[in-house]
């Protein structure tokens, strides 16, 4: 899968049926050596994206539980 088929897509908790974000709007980290993507990091931000970070989400690949033509399904707490 490419980066392009899954930017935009929203960044659901399955726990709390709450959106985190949008794929595209995340910083990703990225394995030098291999190239997979290792993680996405979530900056949450008040007044609409307006104001600064109050704090950051960071989601590792492994935590990706579904990924579907509109949004992408997370574990938080699955490790």
């Amino acid at each position: 899968m490419r980066l392009s088929e899954i930017s935009g897509k929203e960044i659901i908790d399955y726990d709390k049926g709450e959106r985190l974000g949008i794929l595209g709007q995340t910083d990703l980290v990225i394995d030098e050596e291999t190239g997979k993507i290792e993680s996405f990091i979530i900056p949450s931000m008040k007044w609409f994206g307006l104001g600064k970070k109050e704090k950051e989400v960071t989601v590792h690949w492994r935590q990706i539980i579904k990924i579907g033509t509109d949004m992408i399904i997370i574990d938080v707490d699955k490790k």
